[in-house]
């Protein structure tokens, strides 16, 4: 029973300085810094990449919201690679003024893969471009991103996480709950941490490399999570990526549960791929380069082993009650506490985060709602795979056919 309580004692601990450390980060969005200023003034040659898989029903908003981007028409190329197809997105991609290159193997279906065939392709032309994009098919592209990006490059950024808006946060409970986490993300992960000089982190669409950067060994990514793994190759080095919040791109979420659940079990798979892969060379990057930032990468990997902490401590204090350690009262409190921070408090910080943010908190009522069972599958999700990893990638069907002028207002688009 006495080591019960030293272990119990000792987890306490690590939990609170973990979560305080993740607080004080947090708060760190709210600070207002000047732009960082331009090291060199060129309008940099770009490359759109689409890696696409059956995407017929929204492609063509894609590219036609790349086309009417802010930026000289001779300074990007848009290319679609129609990894796989069996319908008629190729087709459509190209009527709508895309390259497309098509792309067949069936063993192989990840964006990784279709990115590195891609980009190896481009690398031994020695094409012409200083940097490129890369964007789900689902996707559609405020106006403003490539100049956006451009600064970055000015900045001397080279690679840049773009702003990871919804283009559906009401169509369902589900939908919602996608929206309120990358609400969350996007200031209380990438804003904080850019803000204080730590790294973001890539997230999965819309963000822009200099095409430098993967010269010398192409996209080499091997995990499920090749967004999350190309971030972590990154910082593992030291090279901190950058943050555009005005380089926005809207993207569409799931909303039925049974393939959000197969798309956030292949997130929660390639994570734990990325943790096997990559924890040690985080490790590593900490000793060499003697930065918090490698730190901050190393600890954001960690995220499932600290729910199995909680989980112990909830197990520890069950065991102390049953054994009369402790009495049914702090028992109880255990999983309130357990409750609130792991469901509630998330629910009231991202009530909050919508009212920074200025949007509308009516036609998100639903989701708040309903966003602790939302985090709740997410936990089903991670023991799930804990015990029984699903490394199949399985497709999710995008229908959202929309434009841009219906998620910007007019006279914005139009400025």
């Amino acid at each position: 029973m006495k080591y019960l309580y030293i272990l119990r004692q000792a987890l306490v601990w690590i939990l609170t300085i973990y979560w305080l450390y993740q607080l004080v980060i947090s708060f760190c969005s709210l600070i207002k810094l000047k732009e960082k200023p331009k090291l060199v003034d060129k309008k940099h040659k770009f490359m759109a990449i689409i890696p696409a898989h059956n995407e017929e029903d929204v492609i063509e908003n894609l590219v036609l919201s790349l086309k009417a981007q802010s930026y000289p028409k001779e300074l990007y190329d848009i290319y679609v690679i129609a990894d796989n197809c069996e319908d008629s997105t190729a087709e459509i991609a190209k009527k709508a003024g895309a390259i497309v290159m098509k792309r067949f193997d069936p063993d192989h279906k990840t964006k990784g893969y279709a990115l590195n065939w891609f980009l190896k392709q481009k690398i031994e032309e020695n094409a012409d471009y200083d940097a490129f994009c890369v964007f789900d098919a689902d996707n559609i592209v405020d106006k403003n991103f490539l100049n956006a990006m451009n600064l970055k490059l000015c900045q001397g950024e080279n690679i840049v996480q773009g702003y990871r808006d919804i283009k559906n946060p009401t169509d369902s409970w589900i939908s919602s709950g996608y929206a309120i986490f990358y609400w969350m993300m996007n200031k209380f992960y990438h804003l904080a941490r850019y803000n204080i000089g730590l790294s973001p982190l890539i997230n999965g669409t819309g963000f822009m490399v200099r095409f430098d950067v993967i010269k010398p060994n192409g996209w080499q990514t091997k995990t499920l999570t090749e967004d999350i793994e190309f971030s972590l190759i990154n910082i593992s080095k030291g090279q901190k990526l950058g943050w555009a919040v005005d380089a926005i791109v809207f993207d569409e979420q799931p909303v039925e549960f049974k393939p959000s659940w197969s798309q956030r079990e292949r997130w929660t798979v390639g994570h734990l791929q990325c943790m096997k892969y990559y924890l040690k060379d985080l490790a590593k990057g900490i000793t060499k380069h003697k930065k918090l930032m490698n730190f901050d990468g190393f600890l954001y990997m960690l995220g499932i082993p600290f729910m199995i902490i909680s989980f112990v401590l909830i197990a520890i204090n069950t065991l102390l009650y049953l054994g009369n350690g402790v009495e049914l009262s702090e028992m109880i409190a255990s999983y309130i506490s357990f409750g609130l921070t792991t469901f509630f408090s998330p629910m009231l910080i991202a009530f909050v985060i919508m009212l920074l943010d200025r949007r509308p908190i009516k036609p998100m009522i639903k989701g708040l709602v309903c966003y602790p069972l939302f985090l709740g599958s997410w936990i089903l999700i991670n023991l799930k795979c804990l015990i029984k990893p699903n490394t199949k990638w399985e497709k999710i069907k995008h229908v959202k056919s929309m434009k841009i002028e219906e998620l910007v207002p007019d006279e914005q688009y139009n400025k």
